[in-house]
């Protein structure tokens, strides 16, 4: 047999050691950085959910996942969501299912149980039809913590496993669209100012992270809401030039926000060995709508796919053709982020690009906690 020289046994060491690291030898794949992921919201997270319910907000359908593989899901946009984002940054080597169709040890890396036109309060998009309010997919949690009971074999064991697992919170959108702000449908704006809005919002929302966190849940994330006003939907309503923010609605959509990271003090506070932090969207969103050529987008005012003026007037018609150059485009529809919008937001939640961004840490940070 030839004899290999120092220098060659080191090079093809180095090369070995790089392939390991690089995940390529042998299919060798680092393991998540959490055990599981956890996912509570609307229509901007929602995978399928929705799609058995008798409801108006509904996704599985072309051109909805046009760019996802294996199409339509139920994801309100052409291809993943800001939490598909984040579960791959996690290291996850799939994506969270549905709780629609999660089952047996599937369960163990998280399910995620939002719903389309859900909201914080009960009667939030109820105009739309069928959907899993806050509370709701907060008791299809619980009827899965007792499944990991059984499938880890006692309490203790499955607190411990949940206390390493992330939890994703984002609601509230709805409770400003499809209520506060449709008058014709709703009486809360008659019978509460924005500031007392808010407050109606935030102790509803307290109660249910209460309850995750008496369920198991410690290391929380609470998404702020993006900026509302700015969406297709209200330029075309309610912006003169179909381009200028409609300034009510996110004054409003701020007021929440401000309330909800003085929130994460609050429960990081009360509740032992709590690990709450707080996603600054609206900023995010700030950034991009204000510098869009630096995050290569060209329309930040329209959909890609729609009816009406900026697209915004309803979301996509099934089978709709939707604009060929997508990735430069902000929104997929009349309220929803594209694949791409959706990736920016991912990506710094996960890793803050600036110091408002997370608060207090971002989700890297917190997984290693």
């Amino acid at each position: 047999m030839a004899s290999v020289d120092f220098t060659t046994k080191c090079s093809f060491n180095m090369l070995a050691l790089m392939f390991v690291t690089l995940g390529l030898w042998g299919g060798v794949r680092a393991a998540p950085q959490v055990p599981c992921y956890f996912i509570f919201g609307d229509s901007l997270v929602d995978n399928g959910n929705n799609n058995q319910l008798q409801s108006l907000a509904r996704a599985d359908y072309l051109p909805y996942g046009i760019d996802f593989p294996g199409g339509p899901s139920g994801r309100f946009s052409n291809g993943k969501t800001t939490v598909d984002a984040i579960a791959e940054l996690l290291g996850f080597n799939d994506y969270i299912p549905a709780y629609a169709d999660a089952s047996g040890d599937d369960i163990l890396k998280g399910v995620n149980y939002a719903s389309a036109a859900a909201g914080i309060r009960e009667e939030t998009g109820q105009q739309l039809g069928g959907r899993i309010s806050f509370s709701g997919q907060v008791q299809n949690y619980q009827s899965t913590v007792s499944q990991v009971v059984n499938l880890l074999g006692n309490e203790d064991s499955a607190a411990n496993y949940l206390s390493k697992c992330i939890y994703s919170i984002g609601l509230g959108s709805n409770d400003y669209l499809n209520n506060y702000f449709m008058p014709q449908f709703y009486s809360s704006s008659r019978q509460y100012t924005t500031e007392q809005y808010a407050d109606v919002l935030i102790e509803a929302y307290t109660e249910q992270l209460k309850t995750l966190y008496n369920y198991g849940a410690r290391k929380m994330v609470l998404f702020g809401l993006g900026q509302i006003g700015c969406s297709p939907n209200e330029l075309a309503q309610n912006s003169p030039d179909g381009r200028t923010c409609v300034e009510r609605i996110n004054a409003a959509n701020q007021i929440f926000n401000n309330r909800l990271k003085s929130l994460t003090d609050q429960l990081n506070t009360q509740l032992p060995d709590s690990r709450v932090i707080y996603i600054n969207a609206y900023g995010i969103f700030q950034d991009v709508i204000s510098n869009p050529e630096a995050y290569g987008f060209r329309v930040t005012n329209a959909g890609c796919c729609g009816v009406g003026r900026n697209n915004g007037q309803i979301t996509c018609l099934p089978m709709q053709t939707p604009c060929e150059n997508r990735r430069e485009y902000l929104f997929w529809d009349a309220f929803h982020p594209t694949e791409a919008g959706n990736v920016i937001v991912g990506q710094r939640a996960y890793r803050a690009q600036s110091p408002s961004d997370a608060y207090p840490i971002d989700i890297q940070r917190l997984a290693q906690i």
